[in-house]
């Protein structure tokens, strides 16, 4: 149980939080809406103990488990991502230390003491499903786009948007009773974030989330909360449904004003009738304060108090030739190629959506178009008339730091005044005397704001965006939309964000990992109709295709070394990825056997200095050594198969001449 009760937080003379009271559904869905600067990451930091109420308290079960994605990863990792994420079930983490402390110390000496304490810690660890911990965080991480040798790397190489994917897989293998999640999608490719929903779908406690993600609002939540100027009220259903429930209300309470209004308006006509007249003053006086309470009820019910949201427009975009842009035989990437042999041509007035996972070209595809790094082959051709205009992530390094955000804004464009200035910058979170802030004072998300604002206002005629929605929140994702669907340019972009490629998207742009990239006509949906067709993969499948069997990929290990092009340099690199796999495979065997062989002369030494006659006891120890036998049997059977067909794989390289 999760509850609040009379929640109250200020910020200055700011109301966030009014006496808010609430209790969480058990095993619910629930979204938490509302504007930017509502106050709900500052709920969710209430709630996980990050930050301290004015006023009221949160309720919870007694042993209730909580879990919280930090807004900065772990400071000092372990060794390897794998390793680290373990490490974040500390409960079993703990075990695990324990059981392995007493097995090292079993190597020096074997007394009854140590035996006991050694079968205690390994007794624990096992009701607690230790043995099957490390396959289950293998597996989140790979869901949320972690390769094999990922895994195994330091948390320190990876940049800032995997160390939290890192986090996330530590708060999911914990398995709260409530998990408490802000903007978990973030630093999500698509493919991930299909995988986060699925799993989210079939988490068991109760999840509380934020996201500006509104197709994840409306795919996941069974109950949303909307908090606004300090009240919270809770809409059964997903986030269109609570657009319309507040449609409804909103037509309610109109009904209700034009009803207190005309109310007002006859209390009116009464007093200026009859206020004069002595006979009539007392009454008079009544109707004057039931004028008064009616004026403020209207007050109250006013629709001009409601947000508002500008509509972005777009400058025209100038006329260019039909062919945009022609992409033939290019590589790409730092030295190494991400990806080889791309090929690509832009109509006039298209809208492709570029997909794939993280790390395999999609940003270095975008920034070798846009002339911000050379290729390592092919070309670019651009067409007739054509001026790009290029939006990245980190194109806060294109403004200066030392001007207001209104000024960097206005340079793009001179032709405007401050007035529609300020207006366009209304609709990027920028109000009232923000516009005045120096750039450099801006955090990271603001400054993509900036950013992003001033790209779009560039008189351009082929936009190239790269996750130009990151940091936006819904309403200003929507009027980004409504903006894009008016331009009369052609866009290429790389989001993660379904309804900005479903609202906008013509043609889905395809990148695979093995360099491969193909372009299908429609949105989403047509792609994975296509590609079945085509029987081209499917990146959207949530990592289900890539779930195989180690018989399968043993096959597959043969049907390569049947191929008649043995030269074909995806074939050795396929290869060299299971080479790996089988080699790690072999490593961990290899440490079962040497934890197992330990156990079955412990449980021998306890058989050989069993007083004689004791038969009930030693027919115990002998099953539990006889389970052990079969068990160790086992592994050296799989360890012999693997073994095999890493011998298997490394003929094969070297008769292809790509053993190193």
């Amino acid at each position: 149980m999760l509850a609040l009760e009379n929640l109250q937080k200020n910020f200055g003379s700011r109301i966030v939080l009014d006496s808010v009271s609430y209790r969480f559904p058990d095993g619910e869905k629930v979204a938490l809406v509302g504007a930017n600067g509502a106050g709900k990451t500052t709920l969710l930091n209430i709630l996980t103990g990050l930050e301290v109420a004015d006023g009221g308290r949160i309720v919870t079960s007694q042993n209730l488990k909580l879990g919280y994605l930090p807004q900065e990863p772990e400071n000092n990792p372990k060794e390897t991502v794998l390793i680290d994420c373990l490490a974040g079930h500390r409960e079993i983490f703990q075990m695990k230390m324990l059981m392995e402390d007493a097995l090292e110390a079993l190597q020096t000496d074997s007394s009854d003491q140590l035996v006991s304490s050694y079968e205690k810690a390994e007794s624990q660890f096992s009701q607690a499903g230790g043995y099957s911990l490390e396959a289950k965080a293998s597996g989140i991480l790979h869901g949320l786009g972690f390769s094999a040798q990922q895994i195994q790397q330091s948390p320190k190489a990876l940049s800032g948007g995997w160390r939290m994917r890192l986090e996330l897989a530590k708060v999911f293998l914990n398995e709260p009773d409530v998990l408490v999640l802000d903007e978990p999608t973030n630093h999500l490719d698509l493919p991930s974030l299909i995988w986060v929903e699925k799993y989210l779908q079939s988490f068991r406690g109760t999840l509380l989330f934020v996201s500006h993600d509104r197709a994840l609002l409306n795919r996941l939540a069974t109950v949303t909360l909307h908090l606004s100027h300090g009240q919270l009220r809770s809409y059964r259903g997903n986030f269109d449904s609570l657009l319309e429930q507040r449609e409804m209300e909103e037509s309610q309470m109109e009904s209700r004003r034009q009803n207190l209004e005309r109310q007002r308006e006859q209390l009116e006509t009464f007093v200026d009738r009859f206020g004069a007249k002595a006979s009539k003053a007392r009454q008079a006086q009544s109707k004057m304060k039931q004028i008064a309470k009616l004026r403020s009820l209207e007050n109250e019910l006013d629709p001009a108090a409601a947000d508002q949201a500008f509509r972005l427009q777009l400058p025209p975009a100038p006329s260019c030739g039909r062919d945009v842009m022609t992409v033939k035989g290019l590589s790409i990437g730092y030295g190494k190629p991400l990806a080889t042999n791309v090929n690509l041509l832009m109509e006039r007035n298209s809208r492709i959506a570029i997909i794939g996972s993280n790390g395999i070209g999609k940003s270095t595809f975008l920034k070798t178009i846009a002339g911000q790094i050379p290729s390592l082959g092919g070309e670019v051709q651009m067409g007739h008339g054509v001026r790009p205009a290029y939006f990245a992530q980190n194109h806060g390094e294109i403004l200066d730091l030392n001007r207001t955000v209104l000024e960097n804004v206005l340079s793009a464009r001179p032709d405007i005044g401050d007035k529609e200035g300020r207006q366009i910058l209304g609709s990027f979170l920028f109000s009232g005397d923000d516009v005045f802030k120096t750039v450099k004072v801006l955090s990271g998300g603001e400054k993509a704001r900036v950013a992003l604002c001033r790209s779009l206002l560039l008189q351009s005629n082929f936009l190239i965006l790269d996750e130009p929605t990151n940091h936006l929140d819904m309403s200003s994702v929507e009027v980004l939309i409504e903006g894009l669907e008016a331009y009369t340019g052609t866009l290429l972009f790389v989001s993660h964000d379904r309804t900005f490629i479903e609202a906008l998207a013509t043609h889905i742009f395809v990148m695979l990992p093995d360099g491969r990239s193909a372009l299908f006509h429609g949105k989403l949906e047509d792609y994975k109709r296509l590609a079945a067709q085509q029987g081209f993969p499917d990146v959207l499948d949530g990592g289900e295709s890539s779930k195989k069997s180690s018989a399968a990929k043993e096959k597959e290990l043969k049907a390569a070394a049947e191929a008649k092009d043995s030269n074909d340099f995806e074939q050795a690199k396929n290869l060299k990825k299971e080479r790996s796999r089988l080699q790690k495979n072999l490593e961990k065997m290899e440490i079962e056997q040497h934890k197992l062989k330990s156990s079955v002369a412990l449980y021998e030494k306890k058989l050989a200095d069993l007083p004689p006659g004791d038969y009930q006891k030693a027919t115990e120890i002998n099953r539990d050594l006889q389970d052990k036998h079969r068990i160790l049997e086992e592994l050296e059977e799989n360890w012999l198969e693997t073994a095999d067909a890493l011998e298997q794989a490394e003929k094969q390289l070297t008769a292809m001449g790509r053993l190193n």
